[in-house]
């Protein structure tokens, strides 16, 4: 039976009590809540390796995504046992977030109405050390989306080509893409940011008319924003596979390279909808195969950006 036709779903031997799974989340197209938990439960085995270790912030929308928008981090009392807590410090106390280890938990995040799930980049036991870099590409609107290409391409080169990294993509699921750095956990996150602001700054200098580093919208004018503000101890990410709480739910997606040479992509291919489709093309195939292998301190990368930044 579907999530929509039951009230209870047993995953890999954990029993979950869904409610309301005919509510209506999404129009154009209709999407239920249990079109949700459906789509968690499919995508659990791609998505798991993004969220394990890492505490989690969920975006909840009891009401679809037009309703009122709860961005929660610490776990309700009601949670059950069966969904993994970690204690997070912040300035005035600490907090206990869920972590996303199981597909039991995924699925009972979705019948929480959890939309979107997002993720530290550092790991539990090491939450001050990140161990990704991440850029975020914004336009000030969809139409800009090829500037957003092209740029994502250029900032490969600089941090592959020129200051020995490996970066990978993916769509926000918004207007953007996402660049992601694996880090070896050694640097803490003023050192990520400082590292990703000048790279930011190095590539902003070579396309002053397509990019910018200026945080002030109103200084932006049409120019694409590379943001480098998530870099910071207890930031979030949207995690790889996470719906979004848009129209047409669109998917955080992983993209190989050279995807983004096609003129044809948009930030919105990929929705609830389309994603088993690649995924099912893709098969055993993984466009960020290689993120948990590769693994980078900053100390000499930093040393050739100072060279660069000189320049």
């Amino acid at each position: 039976m579907t999530p929509r036709q039951a009230e209870t779903v047993t995953v890999s031997g954990i029993s979950i009590d869904l409610s309301h799974t005919a509510k209506v989340f999404f129009t154009d197209p209709e999407i239920s809540k249990g079109d949700l938990v459906g789509y968690y439960r499919d995508v659990a085995d791609r998505m798991l390796p993004y969220l394990r270790d890492r505490p989690l912030v969920m975006a909840r929308y009891p009401d679809g995504i037009t309703g009122q928008r709860i961005f929660q981090k610490n776990v309700p009392a009601y949670f059950p046992d069966c969904v993994t807590r970690t204690e997070v410090k912040k300035q005035d106390g600490s907090l206990l977030q869920v972590v996303c280890d199981k597909a039991a938990t995924l699925v009972y995040l979705a019948n929480q109405a959890c939309v979107e799930m997002h993720v530290f980049l550092s790991r539990i036991g090491a939450l001050e050390h990140p161990d990704q870099l991440v850029f975020d590409l914004d336009p000030p609107d969809a139409e800009h989306f090829g500037e957003v290409r092209r740029l994502a391409l250029q900032l490969r080169e600089l941090l592959e080509g020129e200051l020995g990294l490996t970066a990978f993509v993916k769509t926000t699921g918004g207007r953007g893409l996402h660049v992601h750095v694996p880090l070896a956990g050694r640097d803490d996150f003023d050192t990520a940011r400082r590292f990703a602001r000048q790279v930011s700054d190095v590539l902003a200098a070579r396309e002053p008319d397509r990019l910018t580093t200026q945080q002030r919208r109103e200084g932006r004018g049409d120019r694409v924003y590379a943001d480098v503000m998530r870099n910071a101890y207890a930031q979030t990410v949207v995690t790889p596979f996470s719906v979004r709480a848009r129209p047409g739910a669109p998917v955080a997606t992983p993209l190989a390279w050279d995807e983004l040479e096609d003129p044809g992509l948009t930030p919105l291919r990929f929705t609830l909808r389309t994603v088993g489709e690649r995924l099912d093309r893709l098969g055993t195939s993984d466009p960020w195969a290689g993120l948990a292998r590769r693994r980078y301190g900053l100390a000499r990368p930093a040393r050739r950006l100072e060279k660069l930044a000189a320049q």
